[in-house]
């Protein structure tokens, strides 16, 4: 007979202003993609819910994947870095390819979530990805970032939906593999 436990992970979204994050998080949890820009102030909550199934344990797991989206102004992230950073279990970086000074800024945001969370699961989003003729960042360049960090990395777009279920499937799958581990020794 197969179990069924229930999860709660917090996922952090890191990047500067306008590189999509709450477009990603639309796309995801809403399937809806906005085109006009709404700057977020402070920090926002979104909830989804999925079920991973753990076969090799007769266990199917009820996750409940805790989005928050952060403002991405560098100033309100030293303001506001332990309480949005405290407890989180994953980070999602996000650059947008058609500036590639937010690839260069993502070092930053990891090391600055790390300092409050550790090392926790991380994927690295290489948004805006349909914009294929602005493209200013080189996948060799992307890699590079998520190389620094043992991370895997992923093209995507909010507004087409191009890996965005795919990147937020994987880490919540890390995740509760890593808490399946955790409990049952693996």
């Amino acid at each position: 007979m197969t179990k069924r436990e229930e999860l709660t992970t917090k996922i952090c979204l890191v990047g500067d202003s306008a590189v999509g994050k709450t477009s990603l998080i639309r796309r995801f949890v809403f399937d809806e993609f906005e085109d006009k820009y709404i700057s977020t102030l402070g920090a926002k909550v979104t909830k989804r819910e999925m079920v991973l199934p753990f076969p090799e344990h007769e266990l199917e797991v009820d996750v409940k994947l805790l989005i928050f989206d952060i403002i991405g102004e560098k100033g309100f992230r030293r303001l506001l870095r332990d309480a949005y950073f405290q407890g989180g279990d994953g980070l999602m970086a996000v650059c947008d390819v058609t500036r590639g000074e937010t690839l260069d800024s993502l070092d930053d945001w990891i090391d600055s979530a790390y300092g409050v969370t550790g090392k926790v699961p991380l994927h690295v989003m290489a948004n805006k990805s349909d914009l294929k003729d602005d493209i200013m960042v080189s996948e060799r360049e992307v890699n590079q970032v998520s190389r620094a960090f043992g991370s895997p990395y992923d093209f995507t777009s909010a507004k087409t939906g191009e890996n965005v279920e795919k990147v937020f499937e994987l880490i919540a799958e890390k995740l509760v593999n890593r808490a399946v581990a955790h409990r049952y020794g693996d």
